[in-house]
């Protein structure tokens, strides 16, 4: 039966709130999962507290560590390296990672790769003997059917989550995702830097990015309004304008005009639904899509 494999982002946190959120989402399910973890920030607390809580897998993005693949092999843990290219899969491979998640240049929050998710699956399935699950765009069934159709043994789906109703997002956020269209996101190299520079990133167009387009675009220290607070955080901590920050409910201020991740497949994403909804829905549609393509086929 096809289904969902959780991943729980928890890089850049304390080793206590990594603990704490393993055990939150234990005390939810008793379903494997798996945890996200940044290899471009300090991630080796996190890794051994994944170890020691005995979590099914781990996520790696953003750069390649032998050392971090092996320490999680060594401990049990399933390894999934998200790469741009075919050649960071095959490096991957080689690594020992347990499957590749090839991620699409339209896959919103950040970005690590510049080539379509139509061009990097197929090219990545060719290339490697392990599993490869395709991101970047896919929203629906029609989505997940194409992914499989070019190789991809599943799918990494973001942006579609950010309307179910389990999001941890601000209102506003959800409700920016839910009006966009496929032409509202725009990829940026270095404008929500804040926090974490030299990172590209896809979100939805608001505000801040049209004030600095009509400035002309200039690159960090130059942009308007630059250092300037445009809300806070639920703890009271200042959201500063071009930060690198997800709106949590409790932010206040301008959230509209925070970043706003949110991938080309956002135009898709119409209702707000639970998770498990969403879960089951799309590899329905999947099927359903891919039943029907003999008899698509035999009309032409």
């Amino acid at each position: 039966m096809p289904g969902g494999y959780g991943v729980i982002p928890l890089w850049g946190k304390p080793t206590e709130e990594v603990a704490e959120g393993i055990s939150a989402v234990k005390a939810l399910t008793d379903r494997p999962f798996a945890v996200n973890l940044n290899l471009s920030q300090p991630y080796e607390a996190a890794l051994e507290t994944c170890v020691a809580a005995g979590v099914h897998g781990v996520s790696f993005f953003w750069g390649m560590d032998p050392g971090a693949i092996a320490r999680a092999k060594a401990a049990g843990l399933m390894v999934m390296l998200s790469v741009g290219t075919v050649a960071e899969g095959l490096a991957a491979e080689d690594a020992g990672a347990d499957i590749i998640v090839a991620q699409g240049w339209e896959a919103g929050g950040h970005v690590w790769g510049q080539v379509s998710t139509l061009a990097l699956v197929p090219a990545m399935v060719d290339a490697v003997s392990i599993p490869v699950v395709a991101a970047g765009g896919i929203a629906d069934g029609r989505g997940m059917a194409a992914a499989l159709m070019l190789g991809a043994s599943g799918v990494w789906i973001g942006t579609r989550f950010l309307a179910s109703r389990e999001a941890t997002i601000h209102a506003t956020y959800r409700a920016r995702v839910l009006a966009a269209s496929e032409a509202d996101t725009e990829w940026y190299r270095d404008l929500y830097d804040g926090g974490w520079p030299d990172a590209p990133h896809r979100t939805l167009r608001n505000a801040t990015s049209e004030r600095w387009r009509d400035a002309g675009a200039g690159p960090p220290g130059t942009r308007p309004g630059e250092g300037e607070a445009v809300g806070a955080r639920p703890g009271g901590a200042p959201v500063l304008r071009y930060q690198s920050y997800t709106p949590l409910p409790g932010t206040t201020g301008d959230v509209a005009a925070m970043s706003l991740w949110a991938g080309q497949g956002v135009g898709l994403v119409r209702q707000e639904q639970g998770a498990g909804e969403i879960v089951a829905e799309i590899p329905a549609a999947a099927r359903a899509c891919l039943e029907a393509g003999p008899g698509i086929l035999a009309e032409r």
